[in-house]
């Protein structure tokens, strides 16, 4: 791939990336004198909480209302649904245990960001919280994120099952996503400054041990990522078709490999996929519906971030990733950013919300987050994309029988 067309395609993880130095240079340099530049990341901050909450509904329910009814896929979209359901609980497990093993927290030492006070709540009021609001307004904020996405839901099944007489509420769905993404991406285009600026301002007030932080948060996820690219997909292309599938899988996804590093795109990866995964033998039927749809609701790639991001975050809050309900949520909030980031231009940081939102963090949370979701941003595409070759192969497998390959003729 020629380097123009690299350059172009990550041009704005690059222009982050420098927002990003620049503003630790200046913290640095001017240490707590910074602060007077904060109110530009939170203008940044402020500009992205607003947009982001229209942007969830009508990503999500004109992605329901779409739906085509007409397919009967029951017993594929069953089997896709546990598999890509499976393999985002594992890469998610497989990362808890690496940042035990390898806990972040040590490299902060005491200097960690206040936290507000928590009330306490029980399970039953927490869960109430956290799905639903008490009026309709509420529905609006960004502390009420997952509420919102079950009432997005909703609208979009709703719509789904008008049918004709719901044809003209889908178009303005469908219309109002295209509108929001576009939102999104101008608001991003103040990322570098917004994101330096509070870069500088995190380095210059809390000091530069905060790399300590965010390299190893870097160095865990790679590592976690290389791990699992290497050794995860060749088991589960084991399980799908024996040592034969290990040869054929690899075979025939280096070329989705290469693309999706090249475009750093799961969406600009799909051609490459469908491509590879038709000489992989997975019958076109499963092909046609489980890549398209893998590359906005399967995410293995975002789920090791997700994990990583949460224990980031807690290190810099003092708070720990220990406790079972705690870690129960983080699963949760896992599948979900899976699910929400698909499709949608930086829907990383729509996960990060919810995120902030389930366990009651205060908005700095939110910068640091981004920062890792940027820099782990290849990885997390390679793992995204080309993972859903390897599901194809497992979904043949559990939808055709063991033999699916030989039925395919696959050599």
């Amino acid at each position: 791939m020629k380097i123009n067309n690299i350059l172009k395609n990550y041009s704005g993880l690059l222009w982050l990336l420098a927002g990003i130095t620049v503003g630790s240079i200046v913290g640095l340099i001017f240490g707590k004198s910074v602060e007077s530049i904060k109110p530009l990341g939170d203008i940044f901050l402020n500009l992205l909480f607003t947009a982001v909450i229209p942007l969830v509904f009508f990503a999500v329910s004109s992605a329901i209302a779409n739906i085509d009814r007409t397919k009967k896929l029951g017993k594929l979209l069953t089997v896709m649904v546990l598999v890509f359901l499976s393999t985002i609980l594992i890469s998610a497990v497989l990362t808890l245990v690496a940042t035990r093993v390898f806990p972040i927290h040590q490299q902060l030492g005491n200097s960690t960001l206040p936290i507000e006070n928590e009330k306490l709540q029980s399970v039953g009021e927490q869960m109430t919280q956290l799905l639903t609001v008490g009026e309709f307004y509420e529905i609006g904020s960004r502390k009420n994120m997952l509420a919102l996405i079950i009432f997005s839901v909703l609208v979009g099944f709703s719509t789904l099952y008008a049918s004709k007489d719901g044809d003209g509420f889908k178009n303005f769905l469908v219309s109002g996503n295209e509108v929001m993404k576009k939102l999104i991406i101008l608001i991003m285009k103040l990322g570098p400054i917004g994101l330096g600026a509070y870069f500088a301002y995190q380095v210059g007030v809390f000091g530069p041990q905060l790399f300590g932080t965010y390299a190893k948060a870097l160095g865990l996820y790679y590592g976690v990522g290389a791990f699992y690219f290497i050794v995860f997909f060749t088991l589960y292309a084991f399980v799908a078709g024996g040592f034969k599938a290990i040869k054929v899988f690899w075979k025939n996804n280096i070329v989705p490999s290469l693309t999706s590093i090249g475009t750093c795109s799961s969406i600009a990866t799909i051609p490459a996929n469908l491509e590879g995964a038709a000489k992989m033998g997975v019958p076109a039927y499963i092909t046609n519906v489980t890549i398209p749809l893998g590359s906005t609701l399967h995410k293995d790639g975002s789920s090791i971030s997700s994990i990583i991001k949460i224990a980031v975050v807690f290190a810099i809050f003092g708070k720990d990733l220990v406790h079972v309900d705690t870690i129960v949520l983080a699963l949760g909030i896992t599948i979900l950013v899976s699910i929400v980031e698909g499709g949608i231009p930086n829907g990383g940081y729509i996960g990060e919300l919810l995120m902030i939102s389930a366990y009651q963090l205060p908005p700095e949370a939110l910068p640091p987050a981004m920062i890792i979701g940027t820099l782990v941003d290849p990885m997390a595409t390679l793992l995204n994309a080309t993972g859903d070759n390897v599901a194809a192969m497992l979904i043949a497998r559990f939808t055709e029988g063991k033999n699916w390959m030989v039925d395919k003729g696959v050599d």
